[in-house]
């Protein structure tokens, strides 16, 4: 079963993963750090952001492959896919700061509507659609 907006989501969670990570490599090049952040306190606030990136997006992605797989693609599925982009992009960004920002709040609250409201889909699609269980194959004699 081809499923283009996991398809799309997928490649976009990992060009992004891919973009996190290089805002830390570069800072790690320029000031020849190996390991951890050596006190660098952008260095951290930028792994603290790729790691939380981590955190969410396998779960997230699960959920939509799930969902699609269950009930095929929508304008809602694809809108979900592109505000949970946008809102890593922000909280990435966000996390740039010295201080907490709005980008990095909004960032983290959409990030939890669009998990929260991707598992309400997926019960929701797993304890009411109606189920059509096959019949047994006739026995020929």
């Amino acid at each position: 079963m081809l499923l283009p907006i996991t398809l799309t989501f997928a490649a976009a969670c990992a060009l992004l993963n891919l973009w996190i990570a290089t805002r830390c490599a570069r800072i790690r090049i320029k000031d020849k750090l190996l390991h951890g952040d050596a006190g660098h306190s952008l260095l951290a606030r930028r792994m603290r952001a790729h790691a939380n990136y981590i955190e969410y997006t396998p779960i997230v992605l699960i959920l939509f492959a799930l969902v699609e797989m269950a009930i095929g693609a929508s304008l809602w599925l694809w809108i979900a896919a592109l505000a949970y982009i946008v809102a890593r992009v922000a909280h990435a960004f966000g996390m740039d700061a010295d201080e907490p920002t709005a980008w990095r709040a909004g960032g983290a609250l959409v990030t939890w509507v669009v998990m929260v409201a991707m598992a309400i889909a997926a019960l929701t699609i797993a304890y009411t659609a109606t189920r059509e269980i096959p019949a047994p194959p006739a026995l020929s004699a």
